[in-house]
């Protein structure tokens, strides 16, 4: 990572879910907020290379925000799914993603849905096409051997994505355009399945919302140059590893 704003360190432990302590580059240890939900499920290496952003809020207890890591097998991970909204709206944006072209008009955070949701990304305006229900989750788990490539989502049982998974449905049922976009944010991941072995009821309930007519992308995070950036399509795989 070349992003002069970002501070760098060493990973010392994640604990409590959202907070990790760090060898920043000075030498002083500190406590940092990890913006990940989710188990990061052969991502945790201690030691591992770190990169860190910095809050102006003065209200945060902790100011720093683990963003990045790079793994002792070289590997680049995008810790904070967050930045794979914005990785994606902005890919949307620029013209990047071939398979969403043509609308002018795109928002963020709408609710919508029977079950209290906030859709990703709204997409509206195009000439031809409905409105575009897009629901982004970033990919980071990378499952042994890590040779294979294969990446799986999500890593640990997730309620809120089979929920998500259930209202994209029902919009791709009524006629309406639904999209799960897989955004990898691991540089080692080559394609994307279900992670069956973890939640076999968000795989099952993926197979249903496929029936129904929701569209599955699959892009990779680009971490060469000073900002990440969306990159090329990977394939997803419908069969989970279970």
């Amino acid at each position: 990572m070349r992003d002069p704003s970002l501070l760098g360190g060493k990973l010392i432990r994640r604990y409590k879910r959202f907070l990790a302590d760090v060898q920043i580059d000075s030498g002083e240890i500190i406590t940092v907020h990890c913006p990940n939900t989710g188990s990061m499920k052969n991502c945790i290496e201690e030691g591992a290379r770190v990169w860190l952003s910095r809050s102006e809020n003065p209200a945060r207890k902790y100011p720093l925000t683990w963003e990045y890591m790079k793994t002792s097998r070289g590997h680049y991970i995008g810790v904070n799914p967050q930045k794979a909204n914005m990785l994606v709206r902005n890919a949307i944006e620029g013209g990047r993603v071939q398979e969403i072209q043509g609308y002018p008009k795109v928002r963020s955070e709408v609710r919508y849905g029977t079950e209290n949701s906030r859709i990703d990304i709204l997409l509206s305006g195009h000439p031809d096409q409905a409105e575009c229900y897009l629901e982004v989750k970033s990919v980071t788990l990378l499952e042994n051997p890590v040779s294979h490539g294969v990446g799986c989502f999500p890593d640990s049982v997730s309620s809120r994505g089979t929920r998500h998974l259930r209202e994209l449905g029902r919009i791709a049922s009524k006629g309406g355009r639904a999209v799960l976009f897989f955004c990898v944010q691991h540089s080692s991941i080559q394609q994307v399945r279900p992670a069956a072995h973890i939640d076999q009821l968000y795989a099952d309930t993926l197979v249903e919302a496929i029936e129904e007519g929701v569209e599955v992308l699959v892009y990779k995070v680009r971490f060469g140059g000073s900002k990440p950036s969306i990159g090329k399509s990977l394939p997803f795989v419908q069969r989970g590893l279970g």
